[in-house]
């Protein structure tokens, strides 16, 4: 559920546009129902359309075009993997797969203690560091290796105490 206090930030956004733009606010309204709900709901999409005066389609096709936004619950920590021909020349899948293994999961699952979501990424814009990666859709990481993707789940783990 949308929070008045979430309508609070939504409205610091759309003042920053004139205001017969207020739809360019979008993608900041977006963010900030996942930063307090960790994904994007069709019920928030729905309000967001209404608060921004457009049409719910219109939300929905910047919620599924970018992968920043989830649109189901995720673990706590996202892990995207780029596969962009880039990265796949330079080991991106074996990363990719390297994970799956490690987590016990397949792309686009979530491990059972739900601290985990794979997913894979097109382009993250840093083809001569690939592998790369984005953790939670702040953290890039690059050059992974299988060793350095290890300390990443292992350090992870042990932030949480679950190692």
């Amino acid at each position: 559920m949308i929070t008045d206090a979430t309508k609070e930030r939504f409205a610091l956004e759309v003042a920053k546009y004139p205001a017969d733009q207020k739809q360019s606010a979008v993608m900041a309204c977006l963010s900030i129902v996942q930063q307090e709900q960790g994904w994007v709901s069709a019920e928030s999409e729905a309000v967001i359309a209404d608060y921004l005066g457009m049409p719910e389609i219109a939300v929905h096709e910047v919620t599924t075009f970018y992968n920043m936004y989830n649109q189901q619950p995720v673990g706590k920590y996202k892990l995207n993997v780029c596969t962009n021909l880039p990265c796949q020349l330079r080991d991106g899948y074996k990363a990719l797969h390297h994970l799956e293994s490690r987590l016990g999961i397949k792309m686009g699952e979530t491990t059972p203690d739900g601290m985990f979501t794979l997913q894979q990424s097109e382009c993250l814009g840093a083809c001569a560091d690939s592998p790369v990666m984005l953790v939670n859709d702040r953290c890039m990481c690059s050059f992974m290796s299988n060793e350095k993707l290890d300390e990443l789940i292992d350090g992870l783990k042990s932030a949480e105490g679950k190692v």
